[in-house]
């Protein structure tokens, strides 16, 4: 069985690398974790509303895609290590653009069997707002997509 799973250096994605690595040892299956470089956006200024362009050119702050390698490339490291400390060994991809369509692509083009990913748990209301990068996996995928939390 080839498993994907995706890791985000939250503790609901490392949970994830364990569970799929319990999987790994029962059915002599192979683990690919992977990492999706999005670089986000941050506001430095305050709580109001951003109002006018130049307003946001002084307030937003789209992050380096080589920072965002690099916190992917931590990710996959931790995750290598976790992995040695369950026993098992792991490939790792760092891929690139929206998470739920690489992760998503990723996972049908390379004929993985699974997905396994994280569940951070926000409330009703955020999920609702903002959907969960692991609901809209599962919403996407063509292939059987476990979340754990």
């Amino acid at each position: 069985m080839r498993l994907l799973v995706a890791m985000d250096g939250s503790d609901a994605a490392e949970n994830a690398l364990t569970y799929a690595a319990d999987i790994c040892d029962a059915t002599g299956g192979s683990i690919t974790v992977v990492h999706a470089v999005n670089p986000a956006v941050y506001d430095t200024g305050g709580s109001a509303p951003i109002s006018t362009l130049s307003d946001a050119d002084r307030r937003l702050v789209v992050e380096r895609i080589e920072d965002a390698e690099h916190r992917g490339e931590q990710h996959l490291s931790r995750a290598t290590e976790l992995a040695g400390d369950l026993g098992v060994s792991v490939e790792t991809e760092l891929l690139y653009g929206d998470p739920v369509h690489v992760i998503t692509d990723y996972a049908e083009d390379a004929d993985f069997d699974t997905i396994v990913v994280g569940h951070r748990g926000r409330s009703g209301r955020a999920d609702s707002m903002l959907g969960s990068v692991a609901k809209q996996i599962v919403e996407r995928a063509t292939v059987p997509v476990t979340v754990v939390r």
